[in-house]
């Protein structure tokens, strides 16, 4: 069925946006649903003199049943909040509230991944574990195909599109663009963008985060593509592999270190903590997203999610030491096993785990 778009210019808009709030607040409170979509609704709050943070946030509630996160019988699901956000759609002094989802039983919802992933983190923080994910996705129209793509047909090979320059080459660059500005106004450590291998796909990366916070900024810089590309009629997709046949699939890949990897002699505590992964290979991919088999083949820049293997700069590998890590002896490593779809707090959680036990 065919959706209609309205269209607004930016000066309607900015009328509104512009009008005083009377000494009031506008709070976007967004959580992660039992599909692994971000989630959002909004609340009025008192304008403060001292900014809001978690502790001083109300607990809000939502309908768990109309989610996927709760029964009809029993559908309250709390939103308790755990990082707070400048708004780059509202601005100035409205906020993104991420927050956790809870039970009214006072456990964390099934689906609540980051619950477990602070309590690792704060067991390791004398690791001072860094994180950095580099998020691939894919701009699709309302045809489900690829931004750009012909009609009923495809573009040329790949080749010319990877952090290509022009007409014929990327599409899109705006919206890229105005999620790379969203991102920097609320804080967030993004550190990049480039446009991706396969004609329509793009890649933003986020960190280096340190802990809990990795998965924090990650599942808002999402939330905040999606918003953005709302805006413009857009459809994201974090599927990993968007097209069947010879096309990049999309990735999650996930760069770690801790202290002892980062100084002098840290190579040895990489090689250490790979080894330590390789026999967790089984239980990582399972946390590493849905349909990651379809892209996990071994081929085009994957290495095949039937076999643990590491390299020097090799991106057929589940594992890549990058170059100049080990030209220095010291630095990080990537894990290209995560698919673009992973949970960020997952992820992070069984990379701890895998490599420095359980809690």
């Amino acid at each position: 069925m065919a959706v209609n778009q309205t269209s607004t210019s930016p000066s309607e808009i900015q009328k509104y946006l512009q009008l005083d709030q009377k000494n009031k607040i506008m709070a976007e409170y967004v959580w992660i649903d039992a599909g692994g979509e971000t989630r959002s609704k909004s609340r009025t709050l008192d304008a403060k003199d001292v900014e809001y943070t978690p502790d001083n946030l109300p607990v809000w509630n939502f309908d768990g049943s109309s989610t996927g996160q709760a029964a009809g019988h029993d559908s309250d699901v709390y939103l308790r909040p755990c990082a707070v956000y400048p708004d780059p759609f509202r601005g100035s002094p409205n906020i993104i509230v991420l927050s956790e989802c809870w039970n009214s039983d006072g456990t964390p919802n099934k689906y609540n991944f980051r619950h477990e992933c602070a309590k690792v983190m704060e067991a390791n923080a004398e690791r001072e574990p860094w994180f950095g994910l580099e998020q691939e996705y894919t701009f699709l129209g309302q045809d489900d195909r690829p931004y750009g793509w012909p009609v009923g047909g495809y573009p040329a090979p790949q080749g010319p599109y990877y952090c290509g320059v022009g007409a014929g080459k990327v599409v899109l660059r705006h919206v890229v663009d105005a999620h790379y500005k969203a991102c920097l106004y609320a804080g967030i450590n993004i550190s990049g963008t480039n446009a991706e291998v396969l004609p329509g796909q793009w890649e933003f990366q986020v960190g280096p985060c340190v802990g809990i916070s990795m998965g924090d900024e990650l599942w808002i810089s999402r939330f905040f593509l999606a918003r953005i590309a709302e805006e413009f009629g857009i459809k994201v997709t974090l599927h990993p592999k968007p097209i069947q046949g010879p096309w990049n699939g999309s990735g999650l890949h996930s760069n770690f270190s801790t202290k002892d990897m980062r100084a002098e002699g840290g190579m040895k505590y990489i090689e250490e903590a790979i080894k330590a992964l390789e026999p967790h290979h089984t239980e990582c991919i399972k946390e590493y997203g849905e349909d990651n088999e379809l892209r996990l083949t071994g081929e085009y820049e994957t290495g095949s999610i039937e076999k643990f293997s590491w390299g020097v700069a090799n991106r057929g590998t589940s594992i890549r030491v990058p170059r100049e890590t080990a030209a220095r002896g010291c630095g990080y490593f990537e894990d290209r096993r995560p698919a673009s779809n992973a949970d960020p707090y997952r992820i992070t959680k069984v990379l701890m785990t895998s490599i420095f036990g359980k809690i």
